[in-house]
């Protein structure tokens, strides 16, 4: 339960219920309540110096200039801190009458960056007091460090004073705090804000526990709900609710969410503008049959998980009311439906989840759900947050099948983050086959479940299909790569106009030109040898991909730094684009026609020779496969025609196709 909590305060409502619920939680818990006021005298100060050109003629002087600089100063900061005691009185009468300890505490400076400093580390910058009095002062963080008030002289005007400006600040407090507990909105609110200025940025920059107050319900006999999805910020989170409902005396709702929709529409968006020649090859219907059974089915077991674990956790407070909320859709839409028809008195919710990226202040769904939830909002910082801290359920400790080593050494291909649902997928279908007796996942039952669930491309690169068909397929990429040019090195100096030789065709005299958007990318060495490690097969759509990031950014040569810049285009590399795989399928469908219909072998004596040896290694099957079974498709009938008028067929039909592009 908290027990330092620093409270914001400028006299308006969202304040006051801040305020409210600030001293509920110290009641439980024997805490204390930092109460704050941020002003900046600094931006009157710049302000006033604005406006001196309109001041009257006799003001005007170099030491009049300077005179009154120094009386505005004093006078503005004291107005300031004047008006700051005052809210901070109401507090304090509040304290005071609900027998919660409180420190009053001015700060100098930009709102925000003053509450974020100071709630972070203890370091806001804390003013000297002008002219309270010694038992006054006493009540505030600095307060033994006083100023005198703003002098008058003997004709009756203010004293002009000259102060130090270090004198002007008493340090900072160094307190270490629990919990910020600040209103969503100020006294500036409009009707269409969805959260105050000051508190859109304190949001961002604070790393410890926020509680965002938008009403007056109290945490006492509250509904509570906790958003769970299987991180350790989320179990965070889980454990902060069941400690607020057990000490209120609450009921808890804990949902977690997963998004199948997504991938729905991307499929059937994809599906509209590919041909159906394009379709067909891709398979679409395998592909969503994937998402249905392995990915959709996944997310759904994910989930699950995350609720038993956050039962497991419930078991620690059994006098809590728990119900738990599988919802499907986007996060934090589902959440908003979920919660208009609980009405939570109070969301609790982790500042960040599962695909938290470094350096992100916060979450897309957490951002989301504080600016759009009408309740209050309890953000869960990162502070002491570890991974090992996600509970353990049963199902952690189930061993799966066991995997034959040549079996395991190929999934291993897969990426890792899809590695542990592909594992399961796998082992699922072998139960599925062996009406659930356990049994070793071999290269048979890998290639059977690959089959079944992969789409085509997949199986590819998995290396599934005949040495045939997969030597054809690196034969392909070969080829596509010979077009690559690679020349220089990453250490050499870039010129300032990058230039490309030319040749004449007819005089073969060599010159120089500017390099145009048309002219081929240049890879370094470094860059190719990095390139050589991507399997042959989907190397070309590798080089292909960072290519294209190369010219989106107008880089001319590819260098390891590119490649590094784009990640995620190398990781990309084991999915085929439709280019790739069109032409891969129709030069081999072609080769293997002509070859048929000229009585002929399609390949030549050194290719057989590489294939038995290929067959020789355990290489076995391919999707580029069942060229017989797609001859149905092709427009000339070569069982009723001869060799050479077949042949003949197939080159103008080939040549037609590559005048129209298809």
């Amino acid at each position: 339960m908290y027990r330092e909590i620093f409270v914001p305060v400028d006299n308006s409502s969202p304040s006051d219920w801040a305020v409210d619920r600030a001293i509920e939680l110290c009641r439980k818990s024997d805490g204390h309540i930092t109460g704050n006021h941020v002003y900046a005298a600094r931006l009157h100060d710049v302000r006033f110096r604005q406006l001196e050109t309109g001041l009257p003629a006799r003001f005007q002087t170099p030491d009049e200039i300077k005179k009154q600089r120094k009386i505005h100063d004093k006078l503005i900061e004291k107005g300031l801190q004047l008006i700051a005691d005052s809210f901070l009185d109401q507090l304090g009468k509040r304290c005071e009458a609900a027998g919660v300890r409180l420190t009053r505490q001015l700060l100098e400076g930009i709102n925000y960056e003053e509450i974020v400093n100071e709630v972070n580390r203890g370091a806001g910058r804390l003013p000297g007091l002008i002219g309270f009095d010694a038992d006054h002062a006493a009540g505030y963080d600095g307060g033994e460090k006083t100023r005198s008030d703003v002098k008058v002289g003997e004709n009756g005007r203010l004293l002009a004073e000259d102060e130090d400006t270090a004198a002007r600040l008493a340090g900072s407090s160094g307190r270490q705090y629990d919990l910020l507990a600040i209103g969503a909105h100020g006294l500036g609110r409009q009707p269409y804000s969805q959260l105050g200025g000051v508190v859109s940025r304190v949001l961002r920059g604070i790393e410890k526990d926020v509680l965002l107050v938008r009403d007056a319900r109290p945490f006492a006999g509250g509904r509570f709900l906790v958003c769970v999805d299987g991180s350790s910020y989320g179990y965070r989170a889980m454990r902060l609710a069941l400690e607020l409902a057990e000490a209120f005396g609450g009921s808890l709702f804990v949902c977690s969410a997963f998004d199948v929709e997504y991938h729905h529409v991307v499929f059937h968006n994809i599906k509209d503008v590919l041909s159906y020649q394009a379709s067909k090859v891709f398979k679409f219907e395998e592909q969503e049959e994937l998402h249905n059974n392995i990915i959709d089915k996944g997310l759904l077991k994910l989930c699950q998980a995350n609720l038993k674990r956050a039962e497991v956790m419930a078991q620690e407070f059994p006098g809590v009311p728990l119900k738990t909320q599988i919802l499907v859709g986007k996060p934090f839409q589902v959440i908003m439906q979920w919660a208009e028809e609980i009405k939570p008195s109070l969301l609790v919710l982790a500042r960040h989840g599962a695909h938290r990226i470094e350096g992100t202040d916060l979450g897309s769904q957490a951002e989301n759900l504080v600016r759009l939830m009408p309740c209050n909002v309890l953000l869960a910082g990162t502070g002491g947050v570890k991974p090992e801290d996600i509970p353990w359920i049963e199902e952690d400790g189930v061993a799966g099948l066991p995997w034959a080593p040549e079996a395991e050494v190929r999934i291993l291909r897969v990426p890792p983050f899809a590695q542990g649902i592909a594992r399961r997928a796998v082992e699922e279908y072998v139960l599925e086959q062996t009406n659930g007796e356990p049994s070793t996942v071999t290269n048979r039952w890998l290639d059977e479940a690959i089959r079944k669930l992969l789409p085509t491309h997949m199986q590819l690169i998995m290396g599934i299909g005949t040495a045939e068909e997969i030597v054809l397929a690196e034969v392909k990429a070969q080829e596509q790569m010979k077009a690559t040019k690679v020349q220089g090195r990453d250490s050499d100096p870039q010129p300032l106009t990058p230039e490309v030789e030319v040749k004449c065709p007819v005089t073969g005299a060599v010159s120089r030109r500017a390099r145009t958007a048309a002219d081929p990318i240049v890879w370094t060495e470094e860059a190719w040898q990095r390139l050589q490690f991507v399997p042959l097969i989907a190397r070309p759509l590798a080089r292909n991909t960072v290519e294209r990031f190369a010219r989106g950014h107008d880089i001319w040569r590819v260098s390891t730094r590119v490649m590094d810049e784009n990640k995620q285009a190398m990781i990309a590399a084991d999915e085929f684009d439709v280019d790739t795989m069109m032409v891969m399928f129709q030069e081999l469908r072609a080769k293997q026609i002509r070859a048929e219909a000229e009585g002929r072998d399609a390949l030549s004596p050194e290719m057989r020779a590489f294939i038995e040896e290929a067959k020789a290694q355990g290489v076995t099957r391919c999707p580029i496969r069942d060229i017989e079974a797609q001859m149905g498709q092709c427009p000339v009938d070569l069982k009723a025609i001869s060799p050479s008028e077949a042949k003949a067929a197939m080159e103008r039909l080939l040549a037609e196709r590559a005048a129209t592009g298809d």
